[in-house]
Parts: C-alpha cells; structure tokens; sequence
C-alpha cells in the first residue's frame, strides 16, 4: 500500500538517505531565516513611550494660555523644547513663557529640564536661562507656589517637582489670562466711576478696551500700561491692584481720585497673551519699540489705536500728566527715557521724585537706570520725545521682591498696585505738572 509522502518499505530507504543532507540544509535555512526575521522585528520595535520611566504621561498645552513645545524624554529627564517667538524683518526671536500641565502618576518624581532658550536681541544673542530663577507651580492652576530653579551648563535650566496629586500647573510665573480680565471687567462694568472705552483692536480681532476710573474733571491724569510682552503677567496683576485699590470705597481712595484720574490698557498684547507667546504680537512687532515714529497701523494696530487715543486726547487739552509702562524682568527698576528733549532735566528730578516715593510708600528697592542708559524706542522715551509726556517703563522682577524677601507672586504684585495709588497721589501733589 502506498501511502501519500513517504513508503514504510525498505526500497525507498537508499532515497531517504540520499536526501537526508538537503533536507537538513533546508531546515537549517528556514531556522536562520525565523532568526533574522526575529532580528528584524526587534529593530523596529516601538521605542519606550516618553516618560514611562519616570510616571509622566502627557504633557498638556491645551489649556489657556499655554506655552507652545515639544518634548522628549531622555535618561529619565523630560526635556521641555520652548517654541520661539520671531521678530518681523529681524534676526531677533524669544521664548521664555512657561504654562502647561501635567499629566503623571501620583507620587512620581519629575525632572523637567528647559531648552530654547537661546534668544536673539538687537541681533545680539542673549540667553534668558539666567533670569529664569524660579517657577510657580500649581495643582489646580488657582493656588499657586513659587518654587527655585536650578541653572545648568549650556543655557539649560531644571525644575524638580513631586506630584502630589495626577495634574501639576507649571509656569514662568502666576498667569493673568485673558478670562482673568473679563472677571475684572465684569466685577467693574456700571460702576459709577468707571468708563470702559474700545478703542481698537489686535491683528487677531481682539477688542481692545481702556479701562478710565475716576472724575474726568480731576486736575490730573495718569495713563498705565501693562502686558505690552506676552509673558510678563506680574504687569496685569499690579494693574488690576491698582484698579481695585482706587474703587474700594473708603475715605483714601475717594482722596485719590480728586486729585487725578486714570486710563489704564491692562492687557495691551491680547493676541501674544491667547497664544501664549513671549514677546511679538502676531505679525512679530514688539509693542515697546517703534515708538520714537508713528506706529504702523497693519503690522501694530494695537500700538495705532493706543496713537489714535492719545492723540485725540492731547487734541481735546487732556493729555496725561503721566505715564506709566508696567514689565517683568529678571532685575526690576525703573527705566528713566533720556532722549535728547528740551525738558529733560526737569523729567529727571520728576522721575527723582517717583522713585523717592516707590521706597518710601511701597516695597520697591531695585533702583532706577544710570545717566548711561538708553532704550529708545519704548513708550517710556517715545512719549516723552514726541509729546512731552512724562513717561517710564517700571520693570518688576519675576523673582524676588527683595523689599519683602519673597519670591515674587501675584499677591505681591497685586498689593503692589495698590500701593500705586497712593504713589500717585502724592507724585501729583508734589510735582504739581
């Protein structure tokens, strides 16, 4: 009987033997080749997933305001890759905003090391890692707490943080977000010192609104600016301070305001402050330069429409007696504009005289600029050159405020600004402009 393959008779044994040698080679061959077919699938194995080593599981910016990245994992560091703002017709770019959240596993222990932070200014490089000292953190994005940083080689700054809970907010420093500012326009809107006025918009299509509070009748008026620079959020929270210290009631803000009114942008960069950019607005103007000539009205409609405001108003015999441009920086003082104006030794003394009363009513101690500094081009010397305004660019460090020896906070810079209102009060009395 023949079976279908191999006989069980005798006769076909010297076959058998014949082929024995190939099929051991056949065999042979089809094992190498499971073997290399098994190399070949390890290399292309997917790669560990970012941060499965260290409990991270994402990385999130799709929350307001968020600082737009990348990041990757590498040795159980998260590398934290900031996105660059850029300069229109210029080499110069920035990153330095921080706002995201994470994603992990509670309990785990995170390192988080910045990058890109190589800027470019007045086509000079310029690294921001050194002024980057602390950071806030947050579990709910509402409490915050400032934590240090620590400084690496290379312009690299790292943060470590445990994870108390399975979400951590981390900034640059407290956020003031564009929801922050309705809140406060909305506490405020009808009340009967206060006017609301749009006038413009960003390139994005964003209104832009000045907020007046007081008597229009008063003898002095002080203009304020805050967030020119997307990321400097401490200006908004010392504008807003200032807003509720002169609207809260009592016998000292009713004294303010006989003596002046104010007019206050608090949110000048709303389309950089949505995105979460560092310093340009959308088309990369910087709106703390150019003001030595008239803004362009398609690359800075923000910049034109503050022009169009102020103009009418010196128009109509009611230009600020005073103005001030609020920013975060890593040193904090006033930056005095000495462009060469007729008038100038009279705004020196006059910026004396601010200064003696920032040391002396609030916890201000940074200082002001030397007899060598300039920076043309800022509002502060813009408006003084063009209009004859006293004008100053007043940075607050986004650290440490040394007066209080505390890291800096949104508290902090609120209190601030309440503080302010008496500052001008008194800047008024005394100068008499």
């Amino acid at each position: 009987m023949r079976t279908c393959g191999w006989s069980a008779s005798g006769e076909s044994e010297p076959r058998l033997r014949r082929l024995a040698p190939v099929l051991v080679l056949l065999l042979v061959g089809a094992v190498a080749g499971n073997d290399a077919h098994d190399a070949n699938h390890q290399v292309a194995a997917p790669a560990q997933e970012p941060g499965a080593a260290t409990g991270l599981a994402f990385i999130d910016t799709s929350i307001e305001n968020a600082s737009p990245l990348w990041y990757e994992t590498v040795d159980g560091v998260v590398r934290v890759n900031l996105l660059y703002d850029h300069e229109h017709s210029s080499p110069n770019r920035a990153a330095g905003h921080i706002h995201f959240r994470i994603h992990a596993t509670p309990g785990s222990k995170l390192t988080l090391e910045f990058r890109n932070l190589d800027n470019v200014w007045n086509s000079q490089p310029g690294s921001v890692a050194r002024e980057l000292k602390t950071l806030s953190i947050s579990e709910d994005g509402r409490a915050w707490r400032q934590v240090p940083t620590d400084s690496l080689p290379n312009d690299r700054v790292q943060l470590r943080v445990e994870m108390r809970g399975p979400h951590l907010y981390v900034a640059r420093i407290e956020p003031y977000r564009l929801s922050d500012l309705d809140r406060l326009i909305g506490s405020i809107r009808g009340h009967a010192l206060v006017k609301i006025e749009p006038i413009g918009k960003t390139v994005g299509g964003r209104d832009l609104e000045l907020v007046h509070i007081g008597n229009p009748a008063a003898r002095y008026r002080l203009f304020v600016r805050a967030r020119a620079h997307p990321w400097e959020s401490g200006s908004s929270w010392v504008a807003q301070g200032l807003m509720q210290r002169l609207l809260a009631g009592d016998t000292n803000a009713k004294t303010f305001l006989e003596t002046y009114t104010v007019s206050i942008l608090p949110l000048a960069n709303k389309d950089g402050v949505a995105r979460g950019g560092t310093r340009f607005n959308l088309l990369g103007k910087d709106l703390n330069r150019n003001w030595d000539k008239p803004a362009d009205p398609q690359l800075s409609p923000e910049n034109a429409a503050l022009e169009r405001w102020l103009e009418s108003a010196i128009k109509a015999g009611r230009a600020p007696h005073l103005a001030v441009e609020l920013h975060n920086d890593g040193n904090g003082r006033l930056h005095i504009s000495r462009p060469p104006v007729p008038q100038l030794e009279r705004h020196l003394a006059r910026m004396v005289i601010l200064e003696e009363l920032l040391r002396s009513k609030t916890w201000f101690t940074e200082g002001s600029t030397n007899s060598a500094f300039r920076n043309s081009g800022t509002l502060g010397d813009g408006w003084l050159q063009r209009y004859g305004i006293d004008a100053v660019v007043h940075e607050l460090n986004c650290n440490w405020v040394e007066g209080r020896k505390e890291f800096a906070s949104a508290r902090l810079w609120t209190e601030y600004g309440g503080t302010l209102a008496e500052v001008f009060h008194d800047y008024f009395t005394r100068v008499r402009p």
